[in-house]
């Protein structure tokens, strides 16, 4: 039930800062580290930070654990 949860937050964070190709992907049967990656689009670096952003900060104000990103510093994966 708390995958179902976060994961829509997840997605509704993505959506609200206009990610592209949004897919969830489950990777529970791959690895114990954790059930689910989201991958999403952007059209510019500057798009991609605020992205990670609005993942980090809405996971945070659910009071969910803050997730794992990568690239938010300069943009990129």
């Amino acid at each position: 039930m708390a995958n179902k949860k976060i994961t829509a937050v997840v997605i509704d964070a993505l959506e609200d800062i206009k990610a592209r190709d949004i897919k969830l992907i489950n990777v529970s049967k791959l690895t114990s580290v954790f059930d689910y990656i989201a991958v999403a689009s952007a059209d510019s670096s500057r798009q991609t930070k605020a992205l990670a952003s609005s993942v980090r900060d809405a996971v945070k104000g659910r009071g969910f654990a803050l997730p794992r990103t990568e690239g938010e510093d300069n943009g990129e994966w």
